[in-house]
């Protein structure tokens, strides 16, 4: 009876320190949740804060406007080599608008910078200044904060094109005519040129009625108007058939003549020669049909300028562009020469930043420039006297000039330690003698000292968008150190056999609450200081508050630490140096997964290794003959092959087809194999049958049509759309009907964890097939196979211990066993986490996608969706990227459970992990360089970060798949009681 009593208060100490553990553990999920988003848009101020300022006056040009009306015709999408370049036949694609470079205007490639997206790339056109990355996730709506642009300083705009830009510059301007086509037009399964034509069309129907209203006639012979017509067709034609297709090509000719149509028409209504005409792109487009990111591709767009105030073209004899020092403002130089087979060597080539057509836009209307531009006037373009140049700098010089001041002025009266900017202590002077030069017409000197004063104000523009860095890298920096720590003491107190030993005696102590209160003053104090003395925006509170609150935390447990201390010190030196060689192990395997978002051939290094190392070990540990070490070996080498694949995947529908019937194939290996497994020891655990036969299922059959379905409808859907040039509303509605129902099938089948694991896999067939274009479908069951790999080997494992448990005594046995059915965390399972991580990568970049926000391909979706909907595509793109993460999850979820691990346990290890890379891509994040390099640092840390909290989301879907799981011991036991 004592004993019965005894056991029976154990259970119930160790029921409530469950509940305690379950409740601590809600708000550390919250919390992890909250810290990583938060910390995660600390990179924002930290290098790329909002560049918009107010309460700054305009600077009136003091010299006559060249030009009285201005067309801006930006043809989305663009890139300048197809633009340039001529076809195969030897032909250019665009006759007029290179006509105009050879006889009437100046040309280059405009520069944009990442997001290369619509918004932020007319945002620099129109306004002047780059927007911060996260603008991208404005999406296209309409402008959330109020900033300056030609079309504001205009007498009046007339815009026709998208209903995703025109609103977003003119949807509040008052002094604006605009028009725009239903969202319904945009429909990638159709040639979108028609959509360039309809912008045309109603800028010529705006001239034609102006001929019988005379107040719209009265309107459009004033001055400082400017058209807009936005051209949309390159973009949707690109993200729909790729910047090689003949529809995108041919989109380049019809741009062309458009240009020359509205030139044509506006030269005869006005026959003043004062029309001033910009030719760009907003960002260019990747091979892949996508855009987003700093790759060349989509950064370097054309430019064509002609007309009132636009210089001719200028002959050279050099070999390159002329301009090969040109360089942004943070030093990156542009150095790709002009290509040969672009025709246009012995024309000046005049390159700018994507900012600078603003000023020079204003220049040619004689308007201010908006406030907010960051661009240089690119003298090259504008045909002004000698004293007009320089004025039109220094307006250019002053403008930037009051931005500085303003952010100096800000940042002063809001910092008790304000630490100005040196070079530009002396400024006035400078304005000074700049306005003295220009008096006595010494326009030369007074033209390099503008220069130098613009060069240094758009260098003190960019210290106080930097100025907090050093505090918040400091900050940013201790918060993710203390989490980590809070982590690693959670998981010690909750799941280890540590707790049971020295974290009671911690516990007991009362000097925890003092500290805590210590330290929370302390926290209070500095938000305290930061609200009321510096003005500090509200992150930054966010960010000095969890990291202290963190601190708070960890110190307050420093009686644990110091029992943890006496604990390890206390046993044998063995176990320190396997502590040492598991830290040291998992260090490697992080840095590697590190190194893989720049190269992603290391996986395909580490699978062949992995694939001979395990085998070879499996070989030692069980007869051969099962076939699971050659399986294991098999599997790890068929999944090494795909991140040597291009991350560009090429269009493979036969391919997709295929693996319609692969996945099959697997499936029905699978259930033969489960149905078979009776009295196989390796195979048993995983395959759990219960007392009675199942009746006849069919749910296996069911799945398997499903999936042969799918490939049938990728090869319906693809011919059809193909031919037809739209998508059929039938198979449209079959594809989403496929897609749904199958993903709820895996919830009716077999309990085992076989059974359950292939249901899922062929369940999310359907839509992965669906959604694929190429090799990824084959990746998706090779990844299947590895992770049955995976399995058998934990498996192998958990019977090699049960067997060396039958010679271990019952008190070592005890040591074991912890809060019900889990076990306690062994030093030997932070493998689990390990290859978690390694699979839960390999299952990003196996698909195709490298780590870059323009690595998704938007063709993907043109099964379910192509009516242009930025955020229902999105959706599905990240659906198709989620569903490989999902089976990692759901066998991660599996083997904790064959094995009796916590799974949450492991969870907060696979964070601790994230978090080391995290912090690793965080000191890894730039500001300089090439567009590419400074995209790249912010989508990987972006990456790393958001997989924290993508994983917590996959573990609560998938744990409505996995949560009913039963291994084969479970029927044993049921079997022996009974």
């Amino acid at each position: 009876m004592g004993n019965s009593a005894g056991i029976l208060g154990m259970k119930e100490g160790m029921q409530r320190r469950k509940n305690l553990i379950r409740r601590r553990e809600r708000w550390l999920v919250i919390l992890g949740v909250i810290l990583h988003a938060v910390y995660m848009l600390s990179i924002f101020d930290i290098y790329f804060k909002s560049p918009i300022v107010h309460g700054m006056d305009l600077v009136k040009p003091r010299f006559k406007a060249p030009a009285k009306r201005l067309v801006l015709v930006v043809a989305d999408g663009l890139r300048a080599d197809k633009f340039y370049e001529p076809d195969s036949m030897g032909n250019y694609r665009a006759p007029f608008l290179r006509n105009i470079i050879k006889n009437q205007g100046r040309w280059g490639v405009s520069h944009a910078r990442p997001p290369t997206e619509s918004r932020p790339g007319h945002v620099s056109i129109i306004a002047g200044f780059y927007e911060d990355p996260s603008a991208v996730t404005k999406g296209w709506k309409a402008n959330p904060v109020e900033f300056d642009s030609v079309f504001n300083r205009s007498r009046h705009t007339f815009a026709y094109g998208s209903p995703d830009i025109v609103p977003i510059f003119c949807g509040a301007l008052p002094h604006s005519t605009w028009k725009t086509y239903p969202h319904e037009f945009e429909d990638f399964a159709t040639d979108a040129s028609f959509l360039d034509e309809w912008s045309f069309d109603q800028f010529q129907s705006l001239l034609n009625r102006s001929n019988e209203d005379t107040s719209l006639k009265e309107l459009l012979l004033q001055d400082n108007l400017v058209i807009f017509l936005h051209l949309l067709g390159c973009d949707s034609n690109g993200h729909a058939h790729r910047p090689f297709s003949s529809i995108y090509l041919n989109n380049v000719k019809v741009v062309d003549r458009i240009a020359e149509r509205v030139y044509s028409l506006l030269e005869d209504y006005y026959k003043d020669n004062r029309t001033a005409y910009v030719f760009t792109a907003d960002h260019g487009m990747s091979d892949k049909g996508s855009h987003g990111d700093g790759h060349p591709s989509n950064t370097d767009t054309p430019l064509v300028v002609w007309g009132a105030g636009v210089k001719n073209p200028k002959p050279i004899s050099s070999i390159n562009h002329s301009d090969d020092g040109f360089h942004f403002v943070d030093e990156h130089a542009h150095d790709m020469p002009t290509p040969i087979d672009w025709g246009l060597n012995g024309i000046e080539r005049v390159d700018v930043n994507q900012a600078d057509i603003a000023p020079l836009m204003s220049t040619l209307l004689g308007l201010p420039c908006p406030v907010n531009s960051v661009g240089n006037l690119p003298l090259g373009y504008v045909d002004m006297i000698e004293a007009e140049e320089v004025e039109a700098v220094l307006a250019n010089t002053k403008q930037i000039l009051n931005q500085f001041l303003r952010k100096s002025q800000i940042k002063q009266s809001n910092s008790l330690f304000f630490k100005p900017f040196e070079p530009m202590a002396q400024y006035s002077s400078l304005l000074e003698h700049i306005e003295l030069l220009l008096s006595v017409r010494d326009y030369q000197t007074a033209m390099t000292l503008t220069e130098k004063l613009r060069s240094l104000a758009l260098q003190g523009l960019h210290y106080f968008q930097t100025y907090d860095w050093l505090m918040l890298m400091t900050t940013i920096t201790l918060g993710y150190v203390g989490w980590m720590i809070y982590l690693i003491l959670h998981v010690l107190q909750s799941y280890t056999s540590v707790a049971g030993n020295i974290y009671e005696q911690a516990a007991q102590q009362k000097h925890k609450t003092t500290k805590v209160y210590l330290f929370g003053c302390l926290l209070m104090a500095v938000i305290s200081f930061l609200v009321f003395v510096e003005h500090s925006p509200p992150l930054y509170h966010a960010y000095i508050g969890m990291t202290v609150f963190l601190w708070t935390q960890i110190l307050g447990e420093y009686q644990f630490f110091e029992a943890l201390w006496r604990n390890i010190t206390g046993r044998k030196s063995n176990y320190a140096i396997k502590l040492l060689a598991a830290c040291v192990v998992s260090i490697l395997i992080l840095e590697l997964l590190v190194n893989s978002f720049t190269e992603r051939k290391l996986y395909t290094y580490c699978f062949f290794t992995v694939g001979i190392v395990a085998s070879i070990y499996l070989f030692k540990s069980i007869p051969w003959r099962s076939g699971i070490p050659i399986f294991v070996c098999i599997a790890c080498w068929c999944l090494s092959v795909f991140t040597l694949m291009p991350a560009e995947i090429p269009d493979n529908n036969g391919l997709v087809i295929t693996s319609g019937f692969i996945i099959i194939t697997i499936g029905a290996v699978a259930r033969w194999i489960d149905q078979h497994s009776e009295g196989n020891k390796f195979w048993f655990s995983i395959c759990y049958h219960q007392m009675e036969k199942p009746r006849v299922s069919f749910l296996f059959y069911v799945q398997a049509l499903l999936v042969g379905l799918s490939s049938i409808m990728v090869w319906l859907a693809t011919s059809h759309r193909t031919e037809k040039q739209e998508l059929h509303a039938l198979h449209q509605f079959i594809n989403w009907s496929l897609a749904g129902f199958s993903i709820l099938l895996p919830l009716f089948s077999e309990n085992g964890i076989f059974s359950r694991l292939t249901s899922i896999f062929l369940g999310f067939a359907p839509p992965f097939l669906l959604l694929s274009i190429g090799y990824e479908a084959v990746f998706y069951g090779a990844l299947a196979l590895v992770l049955l790999a995976w399995i058998l080997f934990e498996n192998t494992l958990l019977h090699l211990t049960k067997v060396n448990k039958l010679s271990a005594s019952s008190r070592d046995m005890e040591k074991l066993a912890t809060m019900e059915d889990d076990r306690y965390l062994q030093l030997s399972d932070v493998r689990i986490p390990l290859v978690f991580l390694v699979l839960f990568n390999v299952a990003f970049f196996g698909t195709g996608n490298f780590a870059s926000i323009a690595s998704f391909e938007i063709s993907s979706v043109y099964r379910f969706i192509t009516i242009f909907s930025p955020f229902l595509m999105a959706a599905l793109l990240i659906f198709k990227l989620l569903i490989p993460f999902m089976l990692v999850i759901c066998v991660f979820s599996a083997i904790t459970k064959l094995l009796r691990v916590p799974r949450l346990g492991c969870y907060f290890l696979v964070i601790l992990f994230s978090d080391v890379m995290t912090i690793h891509f965080f000191f890894l994040v730039r500001n300089t360089g090439s567009w590419m390099e400074i995209g790249n640092s912010i989508s990987h840390f972006g990456i790393v970060s958001a997989q924290v909290v993508f994983v917590l989301l996959l573990f609560a879907i998938t744990n409505v798949y996995t949560k009913d799981i039963r291994i084969g011991s479970d029927s044993s036991s049921s079997r022996k009681a009974m």
